[in-house]
């Protein structure tokens, strides 16, 4: 899951000045702008839709007089939501309202789509008089909104007032619902730390192309990110280091709890990983009689992983493992707890068998799902539980194919097509590249359904494009290694198989930098895309 080969770099801070140098050079603000490409905008929604189909000659005008109406209470967020996206730029009122008005208006509704669009569909409709955004839920008015914000010119991105813009929306029609139901983007805050503001952009960045999971990835052996009732060197000790020697944080349970709701704002669901029985440093560090020795470890900041282990037989470990779960089941109104259970090589495997077994029934006991790395197949977790596969092979264990036989569901996140913290090629940086390089090509091009040998279709769950920490030193990092490769894989989770197309997929990318370059998102400029100047 982690995922290296052994020790890469140990201090991380030459990876942030080499980064600013590179993203200086080739980031998305460079050069005088041109058009983006393809001309038709409906063929640029990425991801890919089931149906869209533009008309010809037509087109609704967002003016000083348009008013967002929410045909149901229902609605009223993702119609202040939407509000909030298109006001800066264009400088409009657009007041939300809750009775049809009698001039122009985009509507959102909860009734008038199809029942095939689902929990998480929409059908948008654009017509010379208005916009009609129409769906089964609230979740999908936002996905809906992902798409209409698309149509608009790249500019609508702006924080502030663009002058003198034109703020047309072609005419058709769009009807549209996700293949997977799972469509997550993981982050590990462990390895460096990013503060609440942070993981809040990393969400908004994300809900751009539908994704639907957060997976928080709060504890490893560099960092404890999350404070715990009743085991406060967690984070006095646990959380003060980071790779490369850094001040390291956490969060409050308040904050935590921040991050949460933040993400149901924008219909995500969190789901946070308290890995165990390996990757433990940071918590043997603030207490020892986590240790078979009873001897607090010393704090970690390389990249190394296998080496550390809870004493799974200890009683001791045992309550503070149901607590800390306890307690993230509390904060976390989500299905489902991730216990990790990835390389841990100084657990026997006798040991790991019976501690994940175990943990997996804390989980279930307090009313939540199980998930963890493709590990826990080798422990009895029982069902229902999700089972995350990263390896580089397409050939699972013989435990991994039982377990999707039996109903362990499975999400994909290979780590030479999903590990967005790989390089590119061999001389970006900041990433790694133990499971790499992993350029554009090789993060779209596969098929979820397809992927492993001897798991059947029908146990796939969904995709992961996984973020690891060890380079990452700066928000920057973070957005250069996503973009573009994280909306490739979330176009694998929501788009139609039929839709799988590399070079109209790089076209509906390349329409998609104008919005970036506004949004001051920066990005690795594909080597083959056709991207537009600017």
């Amino acid at each position: 899951m982690n995922r290296k080969q052994g020790s890469r770099v140990a201090v991380a801070a030459a990876f942030g000045l080499l980064a600013g140098s590179l993203l200086a050079g080739c980031s998305s603000s460079a050069a005088p702008a041109r058009p983006a490409a393809p001309a038709d905008a409906y063929a640029g929604i990425l991801p890919a839709p089931v149906s869209a189909v533009r008309t010809p000659g037509k087109q609704f005008a967002i003016g000083s007089g348009t008013a967002l109406y929410a045909a149901s209470p229902a609605a009223e967020p993702v119609a202040a939501y939407l509000a909030g996206l298109l006001r800066p730029a264009t400088g409009y009122t657009l007041p939300v309202v809750s009775a049809a008005p009698s001039g122009p208006a985009i509507e959102l509704t909860l009734s008038g789509a199809p029942a095939v669009v689902g929990d998480e569909g929409y059908r948008l409709s654009v017509e010379p008089s208005g916009i009609v955004l129409s769906a089964q839920t609230a979740a999908g008015l936002f996905e809906g909104v992902q798409s209409l914000r698309q149509l608009l010119p790249g500019s609508i991105e702006s924080r502030k007032a663009v002058q003198g813009a034109s703020w047309a929306v072609p005419a058709g029609t769009v009807t549209d619902y996700p293949r997977y139901a799972y469509r997550g983007a993981s982050l590990d805050v462990a390895r460096h730390f990013f503060d609440v503001a942070e993981v809040e952009h990393y969400i908004d960045d994300v809900a751009r192309y539908k994704i639907d999971y957060l997976h928080l990835h709060l504890t490893d052996d560099q960092g404890w990110r999350i404070a715990i009732d009743g085991y406060p060197a967690l984070t006095g000790i646990g959380a003060s280091t980071e790779v490369g020697g850094g001040t390291g944080g956490y969060y409050t349970q308040a904050q935590y709890k921040e991050i949460v709701a933040y993400a149901a704002s924008r219909y995500i669901t969190v789901i946070p990983e308290i890995d165990m029985p390996g990757h433990v440093n940071a918590a043997e560090s603030a207490y020892g009689d986590l240790t078979c020795d009873g001897r607090a470890t010393t704090p970690y900041t390389g990249i190394d992983t296998g080496f550390s282990t809870l004493c799974t037989g200890s009683q001791t470990v045992k309550t503070f493992v149901s607590t800390v779960l306890k307690q993230m089941v509390a904060l976390t109104p989500g299905s489902y707890i991730d216990i990790g259970g990835d390389e841990a090589r100084a657990t026997s495997a006798t040991d790991y068998a019976g501690f994940m077994t175990w943990a997996a029934a804390q989980v279930r006991a307090d009313g939540k799902t199980p998930m963890g790395w493709d590990a826990i197949t080798n422990a009895q977790t029982g069902s229902p539980a999700v089972a995350e596969y990263w390896g580089t092979s397409d050939s699972p264990t013989s435990a991994f194919k039982a377990a999707a036989a039996s109903g362990t569901k499975v999400v994909l996140a290979p780590a030479n097509h999903a590990y967005l913290d790989q390089k590119y090629d061999k001389d970006t940086v900041p990433g790694l590249d133990w499971a790499g390089p992993v350029p554009l090509a090789q993060s779209y091009e596969w098929d979820p359904a397809t992927y492993l040998a001897g798991v059947p279709a029908s146990a796939v769950y969904g995709v992961e494009a996984a973020m690891w920490g060890e380079t990452l030193t700066s928000f920057a990092d973070l957005e250069y290694l996503a973009f573009p490769r994280l909306p490739a894989v979330a176009e694998l989770g929501w788009s139609p198989p039929a839709a799988h197309d590399l070079g109209a997929f790089e076209k509906r990318l390349a329409a998609q930098a104008p919005h970036w370059v506004a949004a001051g998102i920066g990005f690795y400029r594909t080597p083959g895309v056709d991207w537009p100047r600017g």
